[in-house]
C-alpha cells in the first residue's frame, strides 16, 4: 500500500496511489546435462485503487549454455553500466510510476522480449541484444499522480509506438573485460526514446497532440575499480537523438552528454555509504533556446544531480535502515527515500518507508511530484 500525504483532489483512489494483494509465481527447471534451463516468474494481483484483478509476465525465458556462448530468448530484465538508480548506458524501460511511489525495488526494471547472445573468449566478453517488440516506461499518470504538463489543457492526444518490424528493431551491444585490475565496458544502442515526444498541431493555441516515440542511438563506457578502501565507478555516455541532431525541434528532446561519478565503502560494521556524482548536458543549447515555445520551461544547458545511499543492517541482519536521497543544485529539487525493513520470520517481512519530494519549483524533474509525497508499507511472505 502507498498513501500520499498530502490532499489528494480528485485523483484516482483518493489518498492512495497503490494497494495490491500480489502474488508471485516462480518455476525454474533443466533439461538433459543443464545446456538447457528455463524460468518463468510472473505476479496475479488485485488493484484495489482501480477495483481490477490483473496478471504479469515480469519474466519467461530459455536458456541454452555452453562453454563460450550463452543464448537466451525470451522475456528478460537487462541491466548495464555501473550507476546506482542512475543510468547512463542502461537504455532498457524502466517503470517509474512504480519508483515514486514505494513498489518493491525489483518492480524499477521493466521486461523486455529479447535475444541475447553472450559470447566470451580470452580477450573479451562480448554481449549483443536483439529487442524486436519495443517497450515504452511506464510513467506516472495523470490519474494518480500530479506533475507538470504544459499542455495540460490539450485533451486531445493520440501516441503511436514503433512498429514490430525488422527495420525497427532495437539492437545493443555490450563489450567488456578486465583491464588493469578495472572491469571496462563498452557499449553501443540504436533503437528509442523510452519516453514519448507530443508534436502539436498548432502553436501558441494547439488543439491535438500527436505523440511518437522518437529515433536514439547511445555510445558509451564504464569502469570500475577498488580504490583505498572502496570502489570508484566511472561512467559516460552520448545520446544521439537521431530524428532531430540540429536540435531545432522543441518537440524532440535534443541530443545529450551524460557522465557519471560513483564511489562506495563500507563506513562500520554493517554500515555501508555510496555517493554519486552525474551530470547530463545538452547538445546544441542555443538552438534549443531559440526554438522553445513559450509554454515550455528552458531548461539549463547541464543539470547536475548528487545521490547519497547509507545502509545499516541490525540484529543479525534481521533489520535494514536505509536511505536515498537525490539532490539537483542545478534544478534546486530532491528526493528523499528513508526506508525500514524487518525479518520477522525467515519467511515474513515488513518494510516501511517514504518518498519525499522538495522543490523550489514545480517545472523541474523532481519538483513536479511535490504533491505526491508518500507513506509506503508492504508486507511479503516467501513459500
Amino acid at each position: 500500500f502507498a498513501a500520499r500525504t498530502g490532499e489528494p483532489g480528485e485523483k484516482e483512489g483518493g489518498r492512495f496511489l497503490w494497494a495490491d494483494e500480489r502474488l508471485r509465481l516462480e518455476a525454474a527447471g533443466k533439461a538433459g546435462t543443464g545446456s538447457l534451463s528455463f524460468l518463468l516468474k510472473g505476479d496475479l494481483f488485485h488493484d484495489a485503487v482501480a477495483n481490477e484483478p490483473d496478471g504479469e509476465l515480469r519474466e519467461g525465458y530459455l536458456d541454452y549454455s555452453r562453454s563460450w556462448l550463452d543464448l537466451r530468448l525470451g522475456r528478460q530484465i537487462i541491466t548495464w553500466g555501473a550507476g546506482d538508480l542512475l543510468f547512463v548506458n542502461d537504455v532498457f524501460p524502466k517503470d517509474w510510476s512504480a519508483f515514486f511511489s514505494g513498489r518493491p525495488l525489483e518492480y524499477l526494471k521493466l521486461g523486455v522480449d529479447a535475444a541475447k547472445l553472450h559470447v566470451a573468449t580470452p580477450a573479451l566478453n562480448v554481449e549483443l541484444v536483439a529487442i524486436p517488440f519495443f517497450r515504452p516506461d511506464n510513467l506516472p499518470s495523470a490519474e494518480r499522480f500530479f506533475f507538470f504538463d504544459p499542455l495540460a489543457g490539450v485533451s486531445n492526444r493520440t501516441l503511436r509506438e514503433p512498429a514490430s518490424t525488422a527495420g525497427n528493431t532495437e539492437f545493443g551491444l555490450r563489450v567488456y573485460r578486465r583491464i588493469s585490475e578495472s572491469d571496462a565496458s563498452l557499449y553501443a544502442y540504436r533503437g528509442y526514446w523510452r519516453q514519448p515526444s507530443f508534436l502539436p498541431d498548432r502553436f501558441p493555441s494547439p488543439a491535438q497532440l500527436q505523440g511518437s516515440y522518437p529515433r536514439l542511438a547511445v555510445y558509451g563506457a564504464s569502469a570500475q575499480r577498488n580504490v583505498g578502501a572502496g570502489l570508484l565507478s566511472l561512467e559516460a555516455g552520448y545520446y544521439d537523438s537521431q530524428d532531430d541532431r540540429s536540435g531545432a525541434d522543441p518537440a524532440i528532446p535534443n541530443s545529450q552528454f551524460r557522465t557519471l561519478v560513483g564511489y562506495q565503502r563500507q563506513l562500520g560494521r554493517e554500515l555501508t555509504m555510496g555517493a554519486q556524482y552525474y551530470t547530463e548536458s545538452l547538445m546544441d543549447y542555443q538552438t534549443y533556446k531559440a526554438s522553445l515555445p513559450s509554454q515550455f520551461p528552458l531548461q539549463d544547458r547541464t543539470r547536475h544531480l548528487l545521490t547519497l545511499r547509507l545502509t545499516q543492517f541490525l540484529k543479525y541482519q534481521t533489520w535494514k535502515l536505509s536511505f536515498f536521497g537525490f539532490f539537483s543544485p542545478s534544478d534546486q529539487d530532491a528526493l528523499l527515500i528513508p526506508e525500514v525493513w524487518h525479518a520477522i520470520t525467515d519467511r515474513l517481512s515488513l518494510t516501511l518507508g517514504a518518498n519525499i519530494f522538495a522543490s523550489q519549483r514545480q517545472t523541474t524533474f523532481l519538483g513536479q511530484f511535490q504533491q505526491d509525497d508518500n507513506l509506503y508499507i508492504v508486507l511479503r511472505f516467501d513459500f
